[in-house]
């Protein structure tokens, strides 16, 4: 045993070791090859290898010749290093004999693969430099592979301290997940691509002018811009004069030159639906499609295209990675590191006394050396002035950097006031660093990480001030002095070390995204640097940089558009594919992992989970005692109750007044009693006393619970005794059950997880009682011993937990009741309280009649008048809608809707100030919202009352837009001069629509939970914020006036920068037509003008700003960096590409991880631990989950049983789905009457039609009509069949472009059915279904605000004129193009050039001052505000909650059979067991039935009857006592077989534990006492059985006797017959129970069983039960017959035996029957408190 013990100390848990196995045998005669710096050396090789790939290019060699002689001597010297190395490797190892051979190990066999790809590169090389071969040939692919090397330097690092095995599960997992996303994903690629191909086939239709000749097409024959038009008259776009909408393709255009996007077939289609799905140029193809189709056909197609693929199956991936880091989160964080405080590890925390005489902890540095300063030196640099004035100066500083500005080019920059400022700053903080050194040693003040950056601040900025390094790269040293800032906030210091303190993660993937860039863009540059016309991949530079904006998703299009066109029609789809797979991985799988490590950060650590959720408990108990502050001002009142004087009270004496509250509860009583009274008068009628009546009842039901409180608070103070000593019972039969069962020769079978959670239970009860001692054996270790003593610690500690739980709930009542006995004394002591307006009393009849209009609402719940229950209606969901809000609320939602689809009329061509019809629908607005805020303000007060209209914002909102509605209807200006007050009303009489956040609840829920999370949403903004002040600071001190140019490219200085110059046009994107000899291209003539870019300058902060913010929303980014390197120098590209890096990696997923994080706090899940989490998930999938809706197979094996197997056989259906594949491949591509391939597409088709509909005669056929009905897949494959029947009838009998339009949408219908037969299709499908479901609401909201702000949009830009992107698809003019607008910049497309477009100012406008619809010039603040606030509120913050809710809904389905929890395989089985069982498939069985489900299940919810009897009899009795022994449904069973599965004490909240554990116990308890009560009748029958046999002898004594024995026991005096008929029928019952015990005798004893249970003789009145059947009870029997009844009734059949056996009289008789009534009372009396009369009741 000690050998063992030490043993399992010294050897480790084995590592998953995913690297190479670099340490070989310690006798290798090559000893070189072990050596640690060799293999430092290789890793440093391969980043060389790397570095000279990358300078591999013919571009590069051309502009720096000596490259390529020194990238040929670096492949050389590493070429051979590498081979050496394999050599060495092959001569230790082998090259294939062996285990360990080089061949058979993955690592080599890569190292040989590179070495390889090295030698093919050299001699590659030396063919080039001999000039054998062309640079610029394709055969510089064959260094595609070499940039793989790099993994060389990194994977040192796959190794990690976990077993192998658990690494590898999870990894597969994720990897199965992953690809089951993907499936998801192209399931939807294969759907919209099918529908795009038939709904609109090619974009060919383009407007030309009318002298364009077939096969002369060149740029000038084409309308500036290009556009599409409509062969239709009707629908699309009509050519204007002197144009002509004309086919290209039949012009002789190839498909080079049309461009590769369109619907043209299916790889087209698809092709073109994932570019519109990155939500990049998708607008564009819309515009395109709607000049050419009809604009609902576009609408519909790309709107819904964007919110399923784009916002919900996208995003799907981001939920796969979030559940699979946060499920290894835990196993890594040793490698990681863990999360630990801000305090330095350094120091330590001693308690000090405080100013006020209080202790608290101050980190003191034990190890910190003291400096030489004398001690006020230090005394000073300690205090917490010495630093606010620190920071302080740090603040000016940033605000003199942010103020700098460009004064000209004439003004000397070099020693402004700015310059001296700087110097005094770094001066002064030189001087900090100084005396902080010498007060704290140099190791002392470096020991600090923040005293280190700040040293390096201080170096930097330093250099900074010398003249010739001012301005230059180390001005970024002073404006990360803002860094510094941080410190002044306690919330964002622990925010930003929260995301950013665990760095070792945040760490690993900002260097694995370097690397994955770094390798493929060496990977594209030799893949096509050999291209001729491509310039995007001649460098590695301009490789990474292309690359970079495929990861941001920026003009990622144009780059793979530019390269497919290059490289040619022939390898245009691979290309296309290479592209499509990194951008994907990139920007679903990369971007998510960098949400997931944000979210793993804002994760609490388990162990602080339930640790927080009992504080949090705590928190939510302590809710305010006090009433709000708009109550509390009457306590500043003195009181003055009301008072009453009784005027009809003869008295010689004056009587005082006395409290109205007094005297009104005795008229309260004499209303009652009256009330009663009147109720038994006949005249009366029942509808008076409904109200008393439930009043009554209500008062009954308090008192219920009262007494039931009490009773159970009695019954806890013997809980702990009762479950010790039933413990006890249970334990010992188990043992001796154990013992005494012979399993020698049985195979050893794993038990199941419902065996497994019961015995965790017992013994966690059992150590809890504290019988563990009572278990320990002689054998046991020291190490078993302190083991089991800990698990008893922590039970008992989880029982002071339970104990925590109960006094919060009670705190959390006695502050309630306290704030009702508040508001009651306000009430009673103050008459204006609970007043509206001061005016109405509070029981007026005026106000209960307000109080009813206002409170009436539908009663969604029907409810049984008899047994109260809550009935099933079937149109239920119809009932809780109207139900959802109240009548007067659905009024108001009514007119509010009415009154923005008038608002959606008018424009600024048609205003309501000028139409009359417009007006209707604002004066009916303001006269219903008048009554409505009159009949609430009646009802609940203003703002004095407790329930207030003004008690929130909400009311505050519906206040402010009735007054600005109000005052713009008695207004209505005639005149609106734009940026005006009248223009400001009416902006912001468009907050219209968000009343129906504050009618609706749910939507008031999604305001809150928006609202909720505001703190980490500002504090987020305020890092971005930094960030961006950062580098907007460097950018004014670098690019101040540099990105100023000539707009002629050819013009380099300002003076020559003058004159007029010719400008080209861009005519169309898509299009690659090629100039012809001697033609030029559209433009005309412009001046030049010296002037910065049309949208962005550096000149001051405002404006670096507002770029920077352009570029963090990764819109623009790109021309940023191309301006900034072509006007100021390539190296300064780092610049911007740092930014955006930071930017989208950092800062855009700290939005979505800031925003899940918010929204699972407010679901209740942040603080949930991983086990409590899936148990939620759990319960939310058993909901969802319903019985399966398949019939049973027939009993024969007749000709329907033969179709039952066939059909229901994995082949057939597989078959079936192949075959819906096949024939929606027919759709590749468009049916078109006019095309001849359509006809021999249909007919196929109409053969598939016919083989589906023999697929549903075979079915109906084995499930009979009703079993083939009961299922909704068989429903919709029938409607689809059915369909598809009456297509091939009209197909046949007209044969025109309709009946090919219906069978394509069959063909699409039937193409749904896919995701039924798939498993994974089906999980994900419903997972994408449940989040719109959950999301509706939100959805809801997102269109409401977009509402308003389509509203505020028509009034301020409704006539902007058209510029770069503000076009005839693209404006203001109405509210239905601004809604489209809007949804764009939803998706982010070119928003902020929308938004410079309705900046436009004077000169490049007309103004007019009169009226704002006269005038096309924009508003510069409006549109900041506008959009800015608009792409904030939606793109942030909206979509990513759409995130959230994908996040959680996918978890329901995120579990495998290693989760310890219901699977999908244990859901099926049920299913399955339960479709057996519930044979007329209602949903429902009896009670009784349970018994027999659960024996039938297996695999992990089996029950073993011979190993767990008792959790089988505690499962039935649950059934029982939940339900009463009436029908159990579907659900009931389920979630009891649940909650056995589950470890309650890890899976369950506080709350839901205590009840559950509470009902476990209460269970237990009463199968013991029925256990041990059927112990006894066993025992009593093995008796009397003994007392018979002895009875034997004397049977003919008996005989003799038999009419003395009869008159001793029928005594003359009394005379009874009913009684006796009864004894008899019991005898008889009771002669058969024998043989239903006999089969009956592995089954519980439930309430159902027969003749289980007997009624007290006592229980006069009752109905007693007979064979399961009730029966009415006979005659009351006289008292001297009690006895006998009670000895019969107990002895059962074998009394009267046993009574003629022992030949005693009747008083003998009565006394043996108390005396074994008095036994059976002291052996039940130790597990209940029950009476000894009840004990009888057996």
């Amino acid at each position: 045993m000690l050998k063992r013990k030490q043993s399992s100390r010294v050897e480790a848990q084995p590592v998953t070791d995913f690297g190479p196995d670099e340490s070989l045998s310690d006798n290798a005669d090559i000893l070189w090859i072990n050596k640690p710096w060799v293999h430092s050396l290789l890793r440093i090789c391969a980043i060389i290898s790397v570095i000279s790939v990358c300078m591999n290019t013919p571009k590069t060699f051309k502009h720096y010749p000596p490259l390529q002689y020194v990238t040929f001597a670096l492949d050389t010297l590493l070429m051979f290093l590498y081979t050496a190395e394999m050599i060495a490797k092959m001569h230790i190892r082998g090259i294939v004999k062996g285990d360990s051979s080089y061949v058979k190990d993955r690592w080599c066999v890569f190292d040989g693969f590179m070495v390889f790809c090295l030698w093919v590169s050299l001699v590659l090389q030396v063919f080039e430099i001999a000039e054998i071969v062309d640079q610029m040939s394709p055969w510089g692919m064959l260094r595609i592979p070499r940039p793989l090397i790099m993994i060389r330097a990194f994977r040192i690092y796959f190794r990690f301290e976990l077993p192998r095995t658990r690494i590898t599960n999870i990894l597969k997992r994720s990897g199965e997940q992953i690809w089951s996303v993907s499936i998801f994903l192209l399931f939807f690629l294969l759907l919209y691509g099918i529908l795009g191909v038939q709904m609109f086939g090619t974009f060919t239709y383009h407007c030309v002018t009318d002298d364009t000749q077939p096969g002369n097409v060149t740029w000038n024959n084409l309308a500036i811009p290009d556009t599409h038009c409509s062969r239709e008259l009707e629908e699309g776009y009509q050519c204007p004069p002197g144009f002509k909408c004309m086919d290209l393709e039949d012009l002789g255009l190839s498909r080079q030159e049309l461009g590769y996007s369109g619907f043209n077939e299916i790889g087209t289609s698809i092709f073109t639906v994932y570019e519109a799905a990155s939500q990049e140029g998708w607008v564009f193809l819309m515009y395109r499609a709607i000049d050419s189709f009809p604009r609902w056909r576009s609408y519909f197609y790309f709107i819904t295209l964007i919110f399923f693929l784009a916002w919900l199956v996208k995003n799907v991936f981001i939920a796969v990675i979030i559940e699979t880091f946060a499920e290894i989160r835990v196993q890594f964080q040793q490698m990681w590191g863990s999360r630990s405080s801000t305090t330095s590890t350094a120091t330590t925390q001693m308690f000090h006394e405080d100013a006020a005489g209080g202790w608290q902890l101050v980190a003191v540095d034990v190890n910190k050396p003291q400096g030489r300063a004398p001690a006020c030196l230090q005394k000073m640099m300690r205090s917490s002035v010495f630093h606010m004035f620190i920071l302080s100066m740090v603040a000016v500083d940033v605000i003199v950097a942010a103020s700098n500005y460009y004064k000209g080019e004439n003004f000397k920059r070099q020693y402004d006031e700015f310059y001296l400022a700087e110097v005094a700053f770094t001066v002064l903080f030189d001087l900090e660093a100084l005396l902080k050194i010498w007060c704290l040693g140099f190791t002392g003040y470096i020991s600090s990480s923040l005293h280190k950056f700040e040293l390096l601040l201080v170096v930097g900025t330093t250099l900074h001030i010398y003249p010739d390094l001012y301005h230059s790269q180390f001005t970024y040293f002073q404006v990360l002095r803002v860094v510094r800032l941080i410190k002044i906030s306690p919330a964002l210091e622990d925010f930003v070390y929260k995301i950013f303190g665990p760095g070792k993660k945040l760490g690993s993937l900002v260097v694995f995204t370097a690397s994955l860039l770094i390798v493929m863009s060496a990977i594209s540059l030799q893949m096509f640097c050999f291209v001729e016309e491509l310039d995007r991949f001649t460098t590695f530079p301009r490789a990474f940089m292309s690359m970079f904006q495929i990861l941001t998703q920026e003009g990622w299009v144009d780059v793979m558009d530019q390269t497919l066109n290059a490289v040619g029609h022939m390898w245009a789809p691979v290309v296309a594919i290479y592209f499509i797979l990194y951008h994907l991985f990139a920007t679903l799988i990369l971007l998510s992992l960098f949400v997931a490590v944000i979210l793993d950060n804002l994760e609490l650590d388990e162990d602080l989970k339930k640790l927080k959720q009992l504080k949090q408990s705590e928190a939510n108990a302590d809710t305010k005692e006090k009433l709000p502050l708009r109550l509390r001002i009457f306590e500043k009142f003195p009181n003055r109750p009301q008072m009453v004087k009784i005027s009809k009270l003869p008295s010689d004496f004056t009587v005082p007044k006395i409290r109205e509250s007094f005297m009104k509860q005795f008229i309260d009583r004499q209303q009652q009693d009256t009330s009663c009274l009147l109720r038994r008068l006949p005249s009366a009628s029942s509808s008076s006393c409904d109200h008393s009546k439930r009043s009554a009842i209500e008062e009954n039901k308090y008192i219920d619970q009262k007494l039931r409180k009490s009773v159970f608070s009695i019954r806890a103070r013997n809980l702990l005794e009762k479950e010790t000593a039933i413990n006890k019972i249970l334990r010992a039969c188990t043992r001796q059950r154990m013992l005494s069962g012979s399993f020698e020769g049985q195979p050893a079978k794993e038990r199941s997880i419902l065996s497994v959670q019961h015995h965790i239970r017992q013994e966690r009860r059992s150590l809890r009682h504290g019988s563990n001692s009572q278990r320990i054996s002689r054998g046991k270790s020291l190490e078993t011993l302190t083991q089991d003593h800990s698990n008893t610690v922590r039970y008992r500690n989880a029982q002071r937990e339970d104990s925590e739980i109960k006094m919060i709930q009670e705190k959390k009542e006695q502050a309630e009741m306290k704030r009702k006995v508040q508001e009651e004394e306000l009430r009673e002591n103050h008459p204006y309280f609970d007043k509206p307006l001061f005016i109405v009393g509070r029981e007026h009849r005026f106000r209960n009649f307000c109080r009813v209009v206002v409170r009436a609402r539908f009663n969604a719940s029907k409810t049984d008048p008899v047994t109260g229950a809550v009935k099933n209606t079937k149109y239920h969901q119809l009932y809780d809608l109207l139900g959802l809000v109240t009548y007067l609320d659905w009024v108001m939602i009514i007119v509010t809707i009415c009154s923005c689809i008038s608002m959606m009329f008018e424009s600024p061509f048609r205003r309501v100030m000028h139409a009359p019809t417009l007006q209707i629908a604002e004066y009916v607005f303001v006269i219903f919202m008048s009554i409505e805020l009159n009949l609430k303000i009646m009802a609940d007060g203003l703002f004095f009352t407790p329930t207030a209209v003004i008690r929130d914002f909400g009311g505050v909102m519906d206040i402010f837009i009735y007054l600005v509605s109000l005052i713009f209807l008695c207004w209505m200006p005639q005149n609106v001069p734009a940026k005006s007050g009248a223009q400001l009303l009416m902006v912001l009489r468009c907050l219209r629509p968000l009343r129906i956040f504050k009618l609706v609840p749910q939507m008031r829920k999604v305001v809150r939970e928006l609202f909720s999370g505001f703190k980490e949403i500002f504090l987020v903004s305020i890092l971005l914020l930094t960030l961006m002040l950062v580098f907007a600071s460097f950018g004014v001190q670098l690019f101040a006036g540099k990105l100023a140019k000539c707009n002629d490219p050819h013009i380099i200085s300002r003076e020559d920068c003058h004159g007029i110059f010719r400008i080209n046009v861009s005519v169309s994107k898509n299009l690659n037509l090629k100039l012809r000899p001697g033609e030029k291209k559209p433009g005309f003539w412009v001046p030049r003008v010296w002037a910065n870019p049309r949208n962005f300058n550096f000149d001051n902060v405002g404006n670096a700003m507002l770029a920077l913010f352009e570029v963090l929303s990764l819109k623009g980014w790109v021309e940023v960096r191309d301006v900034i390197i072509h006007r100021v120098g390539p190296i300064h590209g780092i610049y911007i590409h740092v930014f955006v890096f930071l930017g989208c990696m950092i800062g855009l997923t700290l939005f979505v991880g800031v925003v899940i994080a918010n929204f699972n706090e407010n679901k209740g899940t942040a603080l949930l631990t991983v086990d409590q989490r899936r148990w939620e998930d759990l319960k939310s999938r058993l909901k969802i989950a319903q019985p399966l809706h398949l019939p049973p197979r027939p009993d024969n094996d007749g000709f329907r049983a033969k179709m039952y197997d066939i059909t229901q056989h994995p082949f057939f259906k597989r078959t079936i789905a192949v075959l819906v594949l096949a024939q929606s491949v027919l759709l590749s591509v468009k049916w078109d009457a006019a095309d001849p391939v359509t006809v021999p597409l249909a007919t196929m088709s109409v053969v598939f039609t016919f083989i589906f509909v023999l697929e549903v005669t075979m079915k109906i056929i084995a499930m009979s009509p009703a079993g083939f009905w009961q299922s909704r897949r068989n429903r919709y494959d029938l409607l689809v069949t059915s369909l598809g029947v009456i297509w091939v009838i009209l197909h046949f009998a007209l044969l025109n472009a309709y009946t090919y339009m219906m069978g394509a949408c069959v063909i699409v219908f039937r193409f749904f059915s896919i995701c039924g037969k798939h498993v994974t299709l089906k999980m994900l499908l419903l997972t994408v279904v449940v989040s719109m479901y959950k999301s509706f609401f939100i959805i809801v909201g997102m269109f409401l605000l977009l509402l308003c702000y389509a509203f505020a949009g028509v009034v301020l830009f409704g006539t902007v004129k058209y510029g770069e992107n503000i076009n005839r698809h693209a404006n203001f003019s109405s509210a239905g193009k601004a809604i489209t607008v809007l949804f764009r910049i939803v998706t982010g497309e070119d928003w902020n050039k929308i938004m410079h477009d309705c900046m436009v100012q004077p000169p490049f406008c007309t103004p007019d001052n009169s009226t704002y619809w006269k005038t096309d010039c924009g508003n510069y603040a409006g549109a900041l505000m506008y959009f800015c606030s608009f792409y904030v509120i939606i793109a942030y913050i909206m979509l990513n909650l759409l995130v959230a809710i994908i996040v959680e809904n996918f978890s329901l389905f995120y579990s495998t059979e290693e989760d310890q929890l219901l699977s999908y395989n244990d859901l099926r089985h049920f299913q399955i067991i339960w479709n057996m069982v519930d044979d007329k498939r209602e949903g429902v069985i009896p009670t009784f039935r349970v018994k027999f489900l659960l024996r039938l299940l297996r695999g992990r919810l089996e029950v073993d009857l011979d190993k767990d009897k008792l959790l089988f009899k505690h499962m039935c009795y649950e059934m029982e006592r939940l339900h009463n022994g009436g029908d159990v449904t579907f659900h009931d069973v389920l979630s009891m077989l649940s909650y056995r599965s589950v470890d309650i004490r890890k899976s369950l909240q506080l709350e839901e534990l205590l009840a559950r554990e509470q009902l476990e116990y209460t269970i237990e308890e009463e199968v013991a006492k029925q256990t041990i009560r059927m112990w006894l009748k066993k025992c009593l029958k093995r008796i009397r059985a003994k007392q018979q046999q002895s009875c034997s002898i004397i049977h003919s004594l008996r005989e003799s006797q038999q009419q003395e024995l009869s008159r001793f026991l029928n005594p003359p005096s009394i005379e009874t017959t009913q009684p006796s008929e009864d004894m008899n029928a019991i005898n008889q019952d009771n002669s058969t129970q024998p043989e239903t015990s006999s089969q009956q005798q592995l089954l519980s004893p439930t309430l159902s069983d027969r003749g289980g249970y007997r009624q007290d003789s006592g229980d006069a009145g009752k109905p007693q039960r007979k064979f399961g059947q009730w029966r009415l009870p006979s005659a009351p029997k006289p008292i001297s017959h009690s006895v006998s009844s009670v000895n019969l009734r107990f002895g059962g059949r074998s009394t009267m035996k046993s009574v003629a056996c022992k030949m005693n009289p009747m008083s003998d008789a009565a006394s043996c029957g108390s005396e074994v009534k008095k036994w059976w009372t002291r052996q039940l009396t130790v597990e209940s408190d029950e009476s000894g009369e009840d004990l009888l009741d057996i």
